[in-house]
């Protein structure tokens, strides 16, 4: 199961924001584990890195992205990517386009983000980090 992780989950994990540091900490631990494959943009990551750097600081957050890099599998954007976010008319945030087609590219099979309402144009799903969890405890 391919799953792209939306910046909000790795901005949680990053600053320990709680509550939701409590599940998105969770969800990256399971890389690797019950079939599951974690994917992010490099757009994401330095979304992530930005506003988690101007919180903790860079040389601290530099070292957590290299760590979590190490395990989550880092997707591409290309022209490709780019030309389908402009073009799609229901697009109207560019960046969750890019991060869309970014994921739809590697094969992802749902976003997990706590911005559902974001991606209200996209064919797969999109689904909170306790939802996801709870759902997997379910299986």
């Amino acid at each position: 199961m391919r799953r792209f992780i939306d910046a909000n989950i790795l901005f949680a994990t990053l600053n320990k924001e709680y509550p939701l540091f409590t599940w998105s900490s969770r969800l990256l631990s399971l890389q690797g584990k019950h079939n599951i494959e974690l994917f992010i943009s490099p757009l994401c990551l330095a979304i992530a890195f930005y506003f988690s750097s101007k919180k903790s600081g860079e040389k601290r957050q530099e070292k957590k992205i290299e760590m979590l890099r190490q395990h989550i599998r880092i997707t591409t954007i290309d022209q490709n990517i780019t030309d389908q976010a402009i073009q799609n008319k229901l697009i109207h945030d560019f960046e969750n386009g890019l991060e869309y087609y970014s994921a739809i590219q590697n094969k992802c099979n749902c976003i997990i983000t706590e911005n559902q309402k974001d991606f209200y144009f996209i064919e797969i799903e999109a689904i909170g980090c306790e939802a996801y969890i709870m759902q997997l405890q379910l299986r």
